[in-house]
């Protein structure tokens, strides 16, 4: 790249746009070009740890906690939205089977989900990438692009939803669950899905936000959308203040309400351009025309991520199937380790959000030193967080569990499974984090060939050895989740080392 077109990007980036924006140290600093570029990847990997000139650790940590702390905050609670969910219902008579029934219905509605986690994955980098290099009006594009793929893919996904939703039920029960526990299921899941829209509405706007480093907006929103859902939890589940008792069902309503209020939140804000955005739903009936570049920027990124979500969701169904067949007690017991455990899933994806907010604005400006000092200092602060999470589960695993089910069958069972989630954590967030770098910086097929080994083949198979040939049960099943976990981070960090995504282009640059 040459000078002139140095100094076109500089002045293109600050505009008046800069005052609504997450301002971070890559503000300050001057664009790279493509002489600066190869020089980097030549240095040394302990001349890569040297800070620029003028640049402190602390400054590049207090970028990263600017964007990571209010994601931290929304994703944790939306983490405990999640178990209060569980809790709740699990207070009702028959707690245990409520309990698998809304377990059984998520992993199907997952994987709609990932066909929106996907496009909104490309949206990010893509994103990040406009906002590093300047490019205001481009990023108005890349979220009009997002917003009308999202449209369509939630409305094809409610419809299968809604018609399939019995058989996937079924699918998922693979014959160790009772036909209460079905009926339930599918209720949930039918809600669930027509209320999907909302989901992936908002969704897309909060992508949109988070590439451009605000993770305020969406921390406000979602957490809100949560109180609402915790709310009509306690009124439609259990029947107070004269609302009918609702159980399962209510549950469900009461989740596609708070996904309703996100997204009402999410149009309004942004579409005044207070908060860099103003993208309004006329847009799609009066401007909206397919970008070719656009789609293929988001495309170029999203379609391997499609891969490597449906690979997850595929490996996680097929794993939970063989959880499933173990019977009720351990499927429970199961399902609510998994639950506490996403609690350090949303802490370690705050710190890749921020990862992948911070790599693709640096490879925007054209400078990969910094975006692997961000990563790298991620990761710091990820593992720290995830040793004391990990403490807490070892020595807190009876009250933690205890607040979901006081069966003495799920109790036992779930003594080994929190000693393993504990020590689990400082290796697993690493994978979080690498991969969130690599992602912002547009590299997806190689997480998805690296999720494919570990989820779809090695925990699997990993499982059927150790609950039906060695007959270790869900001990066995959680052993295996150890092990796809130790691979993924170890090929994860492999392939970061290597540099290879510093010089990856997009679409529209």
């Amino acid at each position: 790249m040459n000078a002139s077109a140095v100094r076109e990007r500089k002045s293109k980036s600050s505009g008046s746009h800069e005052s609504r924006i997450v301002t971070t140290y890559l503000d300050k600093i001057p664009f790279g070009d493509d002489a600066f570029i190869e020089q980097e990847m030549s240095k040394s990997r302990v001349e890569r740890r040297k800070l620029p000139d003028g640049c402190q650790n602390s400054i590049l940590m207090r970028d990263i906690m600017r964007i990571a702390w209010p994601s931290m905050v929304e994703l944790f609670l939306a983490s405990l939205v999640g178990m209060a969910d569980m809790i709740m219902v699990g207070a009702m008579p028959n707690g245990d089977d409520a309990i698998a029934a809304v377990s059984l219905a998520n992993q199907p509605k997952f994987m709609f989900i990932t066909l929106i986690m996907a496009l909104n994955v490309g949206v990010t980098a893509a994103v990040a990438r406009a906002r590093g290099a300047g490019k205001h009006d481009l990023a108005q594009d890349i979220l009009r692009q997002g917003l009308f793929f999202s449209l369509v893919i939630s409305i094809a996904a409610s419809i299968l939803g809604i018609v399939f939703a019995r058989p996937l039920t079924l699918f998922m029960a693979n014959d160790g669950l009772d036909e209460q526990v079905i009926q339930m299921s599918c209720s949930y899941l039918v809600i669930q899905m027509a209320g999907f829209l909302t989901l992936g509405i908002s969704s897309t706007y909060t992508a949109a936000l988070r590439g451009t480093g605000n993770t305020k907006l969406p921390m406000i929103y979602n957490v809100c959308a949560n109180l609402v859902n915790i709310f009509l939890n306690y009124l439609l589940i259990y029947g107070n203040w004269g609302f009918p008792a609702m159980g399962v069902t209510g549950a469900s309503i009461a989740t596609v309400i708070g996904q309703a209020f996100a997204m009402v939140f999410a149009i309004a804000v942004n579409g005044n351009g207070r908060y860099y955005f103003a993208v309004k739903i006329s847009d799609f009936v009066r401007h909206f025309k397919p970008d070719r570049v656009i789609i293929r920027q988001i495309a170029d990124v999203g379609i391997p991520n499609l891969g490597e979500q449906l690979i997850l969701r595929v490996g996680i169904i097929l794993f939970s199937r063989q959880v499933s067949s173990l019977g009720q007690p351990y499927f429970a017991t199961h399902n609510i380790c998994m639950n506490i455990q996403s609690m350090s899933f949303m802490l370690g994806q705050a710190m890749a959000t921020s990862s992948t907010s911070l790599v693709g604005q640096s490879l925007g400006k054209s400078r990969p030193d910094m975006a692997e000092h961000y990563s790298r200092r991620c990761v710091w602060i990820g593992i720290g967080i995830s040793i004391a999470l990990g403490l807490i589960f070892i020595f807190c695993s009876n009250p933690l569990v205890g607040l979901y089910s006081q069966t003495d069958a799920v109790l036992k069972e779930a003594v080994p499974v929190m000693l393993v989630l504990g020590l689990l954590q400082p290796i697993q967030t690493p994978q979080f984090i690498l991969s969130g770098s690599l992602r912002g910086a547009g590299d997806t097929k190689t997480t998805a060939v690296i999720t494919m080994i570990g989820i779809l083949l090695l925990r699997p198979a990993i499982a059927q050895i150790l609950i039906f040939t060695l007959d270790l049960g869900l001990m066995g099943a959680w052993l295996a989740i150890a092990a796809d976990q130790i691979v993924r981070t170890t090929l994860v960090t492999i392939v970061y080392n290597r540099g290879k995504w510093k010089s990856i282009k997009l679409a529209t640059e």
